[in-house]
């Protein structure tokens, strides 16, 4: 394992980060806007593929640094924990959008199918887990059928797009996307704009990757419970600003696709960290814990799922209660666990 941060230094690089993607995440959500209504994608699509991909960045830079430095658990618990906490981030913002439940307003078929191809995706790695002896050199083939699905998913939501065959019921809370382009920027520039952002916030993932491993050196902190809980919710604070920025700008629909597509592409990651782990398959290397927070996780991604089929009307629905409860229950569960 490569030699990691002091703990004073591990503390500012996260303060550090904290302000940087507070500041990136508040100018990505209006581009990620203005990009969906030049491009035509519309606001679910958009979110999940401007606003999901470039949010996962710190995601994904935290879980190489992790993997490469050789520390499975923390390497699987953050983008397992990033899906868990990007959801929970959706209860907080129907404390914001007090007209309707926000799940109710945001109506989408693109967002509950997103939300049922990511319990699949999540699936996989429990598969995995139970059979941590089968392996492709150093990783395990479930590895190679995570990208294979996530592509398949991507083909089942341009199907779907092309010719529904459902349609949410509107009421006088959902807010649809007009598509109507109002931006006086030109294209070239939005999308500069998204490069710069994306070069920000992967650069902040690196440090929050360092950091964090210099936090669970310094403190002994349980490696999988770190992942899952600091270094997650502080590499996926793009996906809340942006959030809180699509809900204040009316764009509900690409708040919501974009943590769920972010969601979606964090189960990548889960790949990601059995490439970069060189000592073995990931799954042969983690503990219990691990197991507490997959299906914690699945269990948190379902509740958000009926949550897009039932529609409460309230602000605050029953997942509004259910998520941040099972977050808090996952991560007592992984304590117990390791």
């Amino acid at each position: 394992m490569s030699e990691t941060w002091p703990l004073l230094p591990s503390i500012i690089g996260l303060a550090a980060s904290i302000v940087l993607l507070g500041v990136a995440g508040t100018r990505l959500a209006k581009t990620a806007d203005e990009l969906a209504d030049r491009t035509g994608l519309g606001e679910a699509v958009a979110g999940a593929l401007f606003l999901g991909a470039v949010t996962s960045l710190p995601g994904i830079l935290t879980t190489v640094t992790g993997a490469l430095g050789g520390d499975a658990e923390f390497a699987l618990a953050n983008p397992i924990g990033g899906v868990a906490i990007q959801t929970v981030w959706l209860a907080i913002a129907d404390l914001v959008y007090r007209r309707a439940n926000l799940e109710h307003a945001a109506a989408s078929l693109d967002n509950l199918l997103q939300a049922l191809i990511l319990v699949g995706l999540l699936a996989l790695p429990i598969v995995a887990y139970a059979t941590p002896d089968l392996a492709i050199g150093w990783f395990h083939p479930a590895t190679l059928l995570i990208p294979v699905f996530y592509a398949y998913g991507l083909r089942l939501l341009r199907q779907m797009r092309e010719a529904p065959m459902w349609s949410p019921r509107m009421t006088r809370d959902t807010r649809t996307d007009d598509g109507e382009d109002r931006s006086t920027t030109s294209t070239r520039r939005l999308w500069t704009t998204l490069a710069v952002l994306a070069v920000i916030v992967g650069v902040t993932g690196w440090v929050i990757g360092q950091s964090g491993l210099g936090l669970i050196a310094a403190t002994g902190w349980p490696s999988a419970v770190t992942g899952f809980t600091i270094t997650t919710a502080i590499s996926s604070l793009p996906e809340l600003i942006t959030l809180l920025a699509a809900v204040r700008l009316g764009a509900l629909t690409l708040g919501v696709g974009g943590i769920i597509g972010g969601n979606v592409f964090d189960t990548l990651m889960i790949a990601v960290a059995d490439l970069f782990y060189l000592e073995g398959t990931i799954y042969a290397s983690v503990g219990p814990a691990s197991l507490v927070l997959l299906g914690g996780t699945i269990l948190i991604t379902a509740v958000l799922a009926a949550g897009l089929v039932v529609r409460d009307r309230r602000g605050v629905g029953f997942e509004g209660v259910a998520l941040p409860t099972l977050y808090l229950a996952t991560v007592g569960g992984a304590l117990w666990a390791s």
